[in-house]
């Protein structure tokens, strides 16, 4: 497992990740459904993107996030706390 503290390292990760994998920016983006330059701004760090799409790439490279030092969440639990901050 990678430990993650900030977009630079991410990308990183994700960038060695797709090199790992043999897939160039334009596959990686065209398998997670973004554009190429979502991936080259999310290899480079940048720290503004859409998590939304940054879980898409992870997906597409056969990754996944996990938290650790956080409380357990039960699936009940998320659903309930869905208020957006409200």
């Amino acid at each position: 497992m990678t430990s993650i503290q900030s977009p630079q390292q991410l990308g990183a990760a994700l960038r060695a990740a797709r090199k790992q994998l043999g897939l160039t920016q334009p596959q990686l983006a065209l398998a997670a459904g973004v554009g190429v330059r979502f991936i080259v701004d999310l290899e480079a760090g940048k720290p503004t993107l859409r998590l939304e799409n940054v879980m898409r790439v992870i997906d597409a490279l056969g990754g996944e996030i996990q938290l650790s030092g956080l409380p357990s969440v039960a699936a009940d639990d998320e659903r309930e706390g869905d208020d957006h901050g409200a």
